[in-house]
């Protein structure tokens, strides 16, 4: 596994929904703040994404544009004369979603695809907590050629007269793609623009992303500083110093977050025994796992499990 797939896989919760918008003239919908990730991806004609509260600088929009909204945060979405108003005169999307999809208007035609994630923040990966409140993904941006690919794919798929069979199969899994593909091209994008931001700048750093890569290939393995030092082909203090610069935290002790997010992963996703949960994760015992489970999320795993979600934690 690698880290990014392994960030998406411990908060993702169900399928993505989305939703197909034509509007025309002077138009504006909003959408509210959201336990998730919202996404939309321009399919045809420009627009505008404002903030809710109209203050903050709009973000323009064109064909072939993708934009994800890692947070959840409200937004608005408006036509490209729109100003601050907008966000005043927006309806709420579910409003024209429960009605119509199309909203009536005068000028050329905007098509959008406005979706959101389910998401669980209660073990949100730090690469994740990361992203900005608004990542914009040009469509000219040739350093994302699966990013365009998908985006192609997704616009042929939404023509009504190329509609074909499986497509409430094919549509879910492209969406599940582009959220990879968009972090991808975020993380590309980060790295390159000033050689800083410490996840991207961890996955681009030799020792720290080897060593990255050994816990989440084999996170239960019985891991110390040496073996991991060993596995990166650095010096043990080398690697220390590296991976906390980039990473946040040292070696072992990512290890043991990211051992109790795969536990709570696998206590919200299956009906395991404990004992099992606790040996896919790297712990002796269930009582290992309970105590080290309790200290951090401030939850037994019973507990977790009936209620299906823990606090988060910001430490």
């Amino acid at each position: 596994m690698d880290v990014v797939s392994d960030a998406i896989s411990a908060v993702r919760v169900g399928r993505p929904s989305s939703s197909l918008l034509r509007v025309r003239g002077g138009w504006a919908v909003r959408l509210v703040p959201y336990e998730g990730a919202g996404f939309h991806v321009v399919l045809g004609g420009a627009c505008t994404l404002l903030p809710d509260d109209g203050e903050g600088t709009p973000v323009p929009l064109g064909a072939g544009d993708v934009v994800l909204v890692p947070h959840g945060a409200g937004h608005v979405l408006a036509d490209r004369a729109a100003g601050p108003e907008a966000a005043r005169r927006a309806r709420p999307l579910e409003e024209v979603r429960d009605t119509d999809l199309s909203l009536p208007g005068t000028g050329p035609e905007v098509r959008l695809l406005c979706g959101k994630y389910r998401l669980d923040r209660s073990r949100t990966h730090p690469l994740l907590a990361e992203l900005p409140e608004v990542v914009r993904l040009p469509a000219g941006d040739a350093d994302s050629p699966e990013l365009r690919s998908a985006v192609d794919l997704l616009a042929r798929e939404l023509d009504a007269d190329a509609r074909r069979p499986g497509a409430s199969l094919v549509l879910p899994g492209l969406l599940d793609l582009l959220l990879v593909y968009m972090i991808r091209a975020w993380a590309a994008r980060a790295r390159t623009a000033d050689g800083t931001g410490s996840w991207p700048a961890a996955l681009a750093d030799p020792a720290t992303a080897a060593a990255l890569h050994a816990l989440h290939s084999d996170p239960a393995a019985p891991w110390t500083n040496d073996l991991l030092a060993a596995r990166a082909g650095v010096s043990r203090a080398t690697l220390s110093r590296r991976f906390t610069a980039l990473v946040g935290r040292p070696p072992m002790a990512y290890l043991t977050w990211w051992r109790l997010t795969l536990a709570a992963t696998r206590l919200r996703g299956s009906d395991a025994p404990l004992a099992t949960v606790a040996r896919e994760s790297g712990y002796g015992s269930p009582y290992a796992l309970s105590h080290a489970f309790s200290r951090e999320f401030g939850i037994t795993p019973g507990r977790y499990r009936t209620l299906g979600t823990a606090p988060v934690r910001t430490s």
